[in-house]
C-alpha cells in the first residue's frame, strides 16, 4: 500500500469557548480550495446553528468514524473531517481509516441561521479537547457557528501554529471515488419512523467487527420492521458488520427517522455495499458501509469502466471548469453546456471523483461539487488495474478474435468474454471475484482496444 505524508496546518486548534454572542464553536480550517482557487485558512460560515446539540452529536459522529479502524483495530493517526460548504449547506465528511466506512453530516439550510454560507473544500480540525466539550454541551445552549479564522486570527497571525502531519494512504484517496460511483447506483430499499429506527439500532450488536461475521440480509416488511433473511432476494438490503453503524447511536436520541439505500440485488447475489441515513431537524447524517467489514472501498473497482472511456479524462477536465461548487450537479444541464451526452458526463464526473472532486448524495440522488486536496496526478497510480491493463495493451499483448478477447500475461493466455454488456474472463482473479470488484485487467485490456485508446490498435490487435 503506497502511503504519502499530508501535513494539515491550522492557525489555532479549534475549540468551544464563548464569544459576545454566547457559546462559539471555533472550527478552524487547514489549506483548501474554493472559486478563486486555492486557500490557506479559508473562511465558510459565521452564524447560528438552529440546534446545536445535535449538530455536535452529529460533528462527533463523523470525527468518530475518522478516529476509527473498523478491521483489526489499531491506534494510528487520522485525517481530520473534510468540510465542503455549498452555498445552501455545510458537509461534515470522513473515512475510517480501514477504507470500509464514510460518514458524512449535511447541515442543511434550515439548520443555519444568520450567515453566509460560502463555497469551498477544506480540512477542519477536531482535538480530544474539543470533542470532550461537545459531549458536553447543554441542549439550551445557543450556538454560534464559525468556520474559518476570525478576522483577528487573518490579521494578527502570521503563518500556521497547529501542524498535524498524518499519513495519506493511495487506498484513502481510491475509496472517495469508489464510494461515490456505488452510491448512485443506490436506491430507496426502506423508510422507518423515530420509534421504529430505535429500536432497530438497539437491536444491533455493538461488540468489535469481525472479518468472519456473517453478512445480514434485510427485507422491509409491514409495520416498519426490517426482517432478516439469511440470503439475498430482490428487494433486500445488505448489512455487513451490523457494529458499523453503532456510530449512529451518538444522535440516535434526535432522530426523526432512518432510511436505508442500496443497489437492486437478485437472489444469491454477493454481498454490495449500502447506505443508512440518519434524518435530523435540519441535517442527515449518512453512513455508507463496504460490503465487508475486511473490505475497504478502495478495491472494489466500480471507477475502472468510466476511466478507461477514450475520453474520460480529456472530458473531466472541461467539466471541472464548468463546475461551480453546486449542492446539486444536474447532468442535464451540464451535459448541455458542456456539449456532451449524458453518458459521457457521467464518466467525466467518475475521473473527477476519484481525486475527490464530486460527491455523492443518495437522499438527492444527485452529485455535488467538492475539491478534496489531493494531488489529481494519483487517479491512475492509485488504480492498479488500470494502469497494468494501458501496459498490456502497449505490449501488444491483447489480440481479438471476434467476441472474443485474448490477453497473453506472462505465460498465460485468458480469454476475455462480454455478454449482455458484461465482461467476463478465464484468470483466477475474475474467478474469485466474479466481477464483484470490477473488472480485472484483462477485461479493461480488451475493453481499451476495442475503444480505440491507444494509438497503435491496429498493431495492439493483430
Amino acid at each position: 500500500m503506497t502511503t504519502s505524508a499530508m501535513t494539515l496546518a491550522y492557525r489555532r486548534a479549534s475549540a468551544l469557548g464563548s464569544g459576545p454572542d454566547g457559546r462559539l464553536l471555533g472550527l478552524e480550517t487547514s489549506g483548501g480550495s474554493g472559486p478563486r482557487g486555492a486557500t490557506s485558512n479559508p473562511r465558510f460560515f459565521a452564524g447560528f446553528l438552529t440546534r446545536p446539540r445535535i449538530a455536535a452529536a452529529g460533528l462527533l459522529a463523523v470525527a468518530d468514524v475518522a478516529a476509527t479502524r473498523y478491521y483489526q483495530p489499531e491506534r494510528r493517526g487520522f485525517l481530520d473531517p473534510v468540510v465542503t460548504g455549498n452555498g445552501d449547506r455545510l458537509r461534515f465528511e470522513s473515512f475510517s481509516a480501514c477504507c470500509g466506512v464514510h460518514a458524512r453530516l449535511d447541515v442543511l439550510q434550515e439548520g443555519l441561521d444568520g450567515g453566509t454560507t460560502e463555497h469551498g473544500t477544506t480540512n477542519v480540525d477536531v482535538n480530544n479537547p474539543l470533542r470532550e466539550a461537545l459531549s458536553l454541551l447543554g441542549p439550551d445552549d445557543p450556538l454560534h457557528l464559525r468556520v474559518g479564522p476570525d478576522e483577528m486570527a487573518v490579521t494578527t497571525l502570521d503563518g500556521p501554529v497547529v501542524e498535524k502531519k498524518v499519513p495519506l494512504p493511495d487506498r484513502w484517496v481510491r475509496g472517495f471515488g469508489e464510494t461515490q460511483v456505488l452510491a448512485s447506483a443506490f436506491d430507496l430499499r426502506a423508510e422507518l419512523n423515530a420509534a421504529q429506527t430505535a429500536r432497530f439500532l438497539r437491536s444491533l450488536s455493538t461488540g468489535t467487527s469481525r472479518a468472519s461475521a456473517p453478512v445480514r440480509w434485510l427485507v422491509p416488511a409491514p409495520g416498519g420492521v426490517l426482517r432478516a433473511t439469511s440470503r439475498a432476494v430482490p428487494g433486500a438490503v445488505c448489512l455487513a458488520g451490523p457494529e458499523r453503524l453503532g456510530t449512529l447511536r451518538r444522535v440516535l436520541r434526535h432522530a426523526t427517522g432512518l432510511r436505508v439505500y442500496g443497489p437492486g440485488v437478485r437472489a444469491g447475489s454477493e454481498p454490495v455495499a449500502s447506505a443508512w441515513e440518519i434524518t435530523l431537524p435540519g441535517m442527515r447524517l449518512t453512513l455508507t458501509l463496504s460490503p465487508a467489514v475486511s473490505r475497504g472501498f478502495s478495491g472494489e473497482g466500480a471507477v475502472l469502466e468510466s476511466l478507461a472511456a477514450e475520453s474520460a479524462a480529456e472530458d473531466a477536465d472541461l467539466l471541472s471548469v464548468l463546475l461551480a461548487w453546486e449542492p446539486r450537479v444536474d447532468i442535464a444541464d451540464l451535459a448541455a453546456r458542456a456539449g456532451l451526452d449524458t453518458a459521457r458526463v457521467r464518466a467525466g464526473l467518475t475521473h473527477l471523483g476519484t481525486s475527490g472532486r464530486i460527491g455523492y448524495d443518495v437522499a438527492e440522488a444527485a452529485y455535488y461539487h467538492r475539491e478534496l486536496p489531493f494531488d489529481t496526478s494519483r487517479v491512475e497510480r492509485a488504480n492498479p488495474r488500470l494502469r497494468d491493463a494501458r501496459a498490456l495493451v502497449a505490449e501488444g499483448a491483447v489480440r481479438l478474435d471476434g467476441a472474443t478477447g485474448l490477453v497473453r500475461s506472462g505465460e498465460v493466455t485468458y480469454q476475455v468474454h462480454e455478454r449482455d454488456g458484461e465482461l467476463g474472463c478465464t484468470c483466477p482473479w475474475w474467478a474469485k471475484y466474479r466481477g464483484g470488484r470490477g473488472p480485472c485487467k484483462h477485461a479493461l485490456a480488451v475493453r481499451l482496444v476495442r475503444r480505440g485508446e491507444v494509438a497503435a490498435v491496429g498493431e495492439a490487435v493483430r
